[in-house]
């Protein structure tokens, strides 16, 4: 790799503040969504209500995605502000920052193999069959709930992989906001009487919110069971006009592949290194030109739930989850830390808590 392939590369994992005012964007379209569904229930309109608890939950779910860009420090060039928005996120959508980025770092450091905690139990060679399809059944319907199981599961587990003081410490803090904000959410609707509004404001769009999240995730990484990065995910490239801008919403994690390369690259960045995924194999022919193709793709594998390269490898057989392409491999590195500002997370966006965890 030369110095000006290099410069591209360190320029393009810059945090930039577009990323932000698009945030503000998409948060204004919530409250403005949430709004016209506050007018269509009082007025009757429980049929219009329908499509917009739906738009509320598509808009909740790509502040999911925002929450994402956070943990991986480039939601806002801004360290603080990055931290502040992550958090009240985290707040809303039970999940805090810490934790979330401290368990997130297992799935980019440990990509599909039994150490990727935020596809357990599907990583589990030894997770009977049923089990696994009664969790994915769980997480597809309640995904809400079982994305809070999972998480907290992976940090209060015996041999937690999450045991700096101070991460700990953290968590243990975002938890109890979390626990204040809604204290005070659940007094202010008891007091008000306003169970209705914050079932059809909230707990609806939430729950479905929380349902399109996974299987977002579903249809990234079920069922494969390669040993590279393209070989354990599937990358959406959208082609049509309805479809890009389904990608823009969702922050184009869809370049899904290419996120799982440069973890720490900004959203806006990920389309123009698309052409860096070069499959070496047939199990790495997985791009698709939709959501729908790809759910197509995955929706057989339902029926048995896995991931990993190790329900088809020999007992500790290593597995290879790293970049395949050369130039990537070698580029993550300098770029990353050239690219991450003070006090941001360096890496897979979780390194600092995650790597803390092992010492």
């Amino acid at each position: 790799m030369n110095m000006q392939e290099k410069d591209v590369l360190i320029e393009a994992h810059r945090a930039r503040w577009k990323t932000f005012w698009g945030w503000l964007a998409f948060g204004a379209a919530l409250l403005a969504a949430e709004a016209m569904l506050v007018w269509a229930v009082a007025a009757g309109y429980f049929l219009l209500a329908i499509p917009l608890i739906l738009l509320v939950a598509h808009l909740m779910h790509s502040h999911l995605l925002a929450f994402h860009e956070a943990a991986h420090g480039v939601l806002c060039p801004n360290w603080y502000v990055n931290e502040l928005i992550g958090v009240l996120i985290g707040k809303i959508h039970f999940n805090g920052l810490s934790l979330f980025r401290a368990v997130h770092h297992s799935h980019h450091a440990h990509l599909g193999t039994e150490k990727d905690e935020q596809l357990w139990p599907f990583v589990r060679p030894g997770t009977a069959r049923w089990r696994r399809r009664l969790a994915a059944a769980c997480e597809l319907s309640l995904g809400i709930v079982f994305d809070a199981v999972q998480f907290w599961r992976a940090f209060l587990r015996k041999n937690s992989d999450i045991q700096v003081p101070s991460v700990r410490r953290r968590i243990w803090i975002e938890l109890g906001m979390t626990l204040t904000f809604w204290s005070m959410v659940l007094a202010a609707t008891a007091w008000w009487g306003a169970w209705k509004w914050l079932l059809v404001l909230y707990v609806f769009p939430a729950v479905i919110a929380g349902n399109m999240h996974s299987l977002r995730k579903y249809i990234e990484h079920m069922g494969m069971t390669g040993t590279t990065v393209l070989g354990l995910t599937r990358t959406v490239v959208p082609g049509k006009p309805l479809d890009r801008f389904l990608a823009f919403t969702l922050y184009n994690v869809s370049f899904h592949s290419v996120h799982h390369y440069y973890a720490r690259m900004p959203q806006a960045s990920l389309p123009s290194f698309l052409p860096a995924l070069t499959p070496q194999a047939p199990e790495e022919e997985t791009i698709y030109p939709s959501y729908w193709r790809a759910f197509r793709a995955m929706l057989p594998t339902l029926a048995d739930p896995k991931v990993g390269a190790q329900w088809i490898a020999p007992p500790h057989a290593p597995l290879n989850v790293l970049p395949s392409n050369s130039t990537a491999t070698q580029a993550v590195a300098a770029a990353t830390a050239a690219a991450a500002p003070t006090g941001t997370l360096v890496g897979s966006g979780a390194d600092r808590s995650a790597e803390a965890g092992r010492s």
